[in-house]
């Protein structure tokens, strides 16, 4: 288990300074009766002790702070105030929180550790997750990024303010999950509810120490928060130079295991970069595409890079929720494609494989942010194809993209193994064919 933060202490530990926004501290639904809009006993003596232990009036604190020198509303929960739980008076600064991001143009930081809505205030407590969720809705369709750090613990109905947020950082060890640890069924696995737990099933991005946190949420807020209409210029080929003499040859020379990788282009890409993780619906594929935004010559980009392996359906589904991302903030894309095909086995079918594919192809067809694709290795067939930017698409010399595989061509066309190099030929691969066909733009150099 993580080190339990105070609201004051994870916002000094953040921010550079801090200014309060304290709206809403009473409302006829929570503020006129002693206890509450259910009169329920004693619940007005457990808020007074809960103030007079923690020196809060509710159990978030809200507010704007420099993070690495950029502006953010910060809204950073109380958990030793009735267990971060929320009310309708959370519920009011929350809504007045979001309210002023939208107003100053300004980032949202949820610094999330709670129980969940506040048994006391009954069904007046669970309805603020409508209303919250109606505000981050209209701070996410003005384009304004919202980066969430989950804390120790977030669980309950109220997670879904760190799993609705565009980005998902977590304490390592925290206690993650919908269900709190005392509703869960008997024989549950604790370990299923951790920070670990969660970046495995794609459910956030990072673990990040308490020591780091300032950095690396001053890293994506600076990323995020820098728009651009400009398209991404394609990477320099780092591999061969000269074209390929045959399919053949260009087959061999994209399965080569010498050949460059997505990870060695963006590094030689980016000045600094930070990874997006998962799929947000129980998937990652962080071996299979690699996904995240860079600085590029001052610039921000997205990136989404296959990785030379068969593409699994949560690798698709992670490079979708990026390119949205990035098209909704107003930042250019950039692609590599490299992979013999999507993953076609039993398991990727029950996943969706299709699905998600398909829903790839409708993303990069209906973005307006620019978007740029480099094949760098194999291309091959839909499953590298839903990856490429229509219309702007480049090839490196040791590249090829094909309908299919010259191997598998040759067994649907019940030929023999060895014409497998003969049918390479007549798939017309190579990346100066592609070029001619009028598939690709170019061919990159070094």
């Amino acid at each position: 288990m993580t080190e339990r933060l105070t609201a004051r202490q994870v916002i000094a530990l953040v921010a550079e300074d801090f200014t309060e926004l304290r709206p809403g501290d009473g409302t006829p639904a929570s503020g006129d009766r002693p206890d509450g809009p259910l009169d329920w006993e004693g619940y007005g003596d457990a808020r007074a002790l809960a103030a007079a232990r923690t020196g809060e009036r509710e159990s978030v604190v809200c507010g704007t702070g420099s993070v690495e020198g950029t502006r953010a509303v910060l809204i950073a929960f109380e958990f030793g105030y009735l267990g971060g739980s929320l009310g309708v008076r959370t519920g009011d600064r929350l809504e007045a929180a979001y309210r002023h991001a939208r107003e100053h143009r300004l980032p949202v930081v949820p610094l999330v550790a709670t129980g969940g809505s506040r048994m006391q205030e009954g069904m007046h407590a669970l309805t603020q997750l409508q209303r919250v969720a109606r505000e981050s809705a209209l701070t996410r369709a003005a384009g304004l990024p919202q980066i969430a750090v989950l804390r120790d613990p977030t669980t309950g109905g109220w997670a879904t303010l760190g799993a609705g947020a565009d980005v998902t950082l977590a304490l390592p060890g925290a206690q993650v999950g919908f269900a709190g640890s005392r509703v869960r069924p008997p024989d549950a696995d604790p370990a299923a509810y951790t920070a670990e737990a969660q970046l495995a099933s794609g459910a956030i991005d990072a673990l990040v120490r308490p020591g780091l946190l300032r950095r690396e949420l001053g890293r994506w807020l600076r990323l995020l928060t820098a728009p651009s209409q400009e398209a991404a210029p394609p990477p320099r080929a780092l591999g061969g130079t000269t074209a390929p003499d045959s399919g053949r040859d260009a087959v061999r020379r994209a399965r080569s295991p010498e050949r460059p990788r997505a990870a060695r282009y963006l590094d030689a890409y980016f000045t600094h970069r930070v990874a997006v993780t998962g799929d947000r619906c129980g998937g990652a594929d962080p071996e299979g595409v690699l996904c995240g935004f860079g600085e590029h010559e001052g610039r921000t980009v997205a990136y989404a890079a296959q990785t030379g392996t068969a593409t699994r359906p949560a690798g698709y589904r992670t490079a979708a929720r990026l390119i949205r991302l990035a098209d909704r903030l107003g930042i250019p894309v950039l692609t590599l494609v490299d992979t013999p095909g999507a993953a076609n086995g039993a398991e990727a079918e029950r996943q969706g494989v299709g699905a998600a594919i398909a829903d790839l192809f409708t993303v990069l067809a209906s973005v307006r942010t620019p978007v740029t694709t480099l094949l760098i290795g194999e291309g091959g067939s839909g499953g590298a194809l839903a990856l490429a930017a229509p219309g702007n698409t480049w090839a490196t010399p040791d590249s090829y993209f094909s309908v299919i595989a010259p191997e598998l061509a040759a067994a649907i066309l019940k030929r023999g193994p060895d014409e497998a190099d003969a049918t390479a030929d007549q798939l017309r691969l190579r990346p100066q064919d592609l070029v001619e066909a009028g598939v690709v733009r170019g061919v990159v150099g070094s």
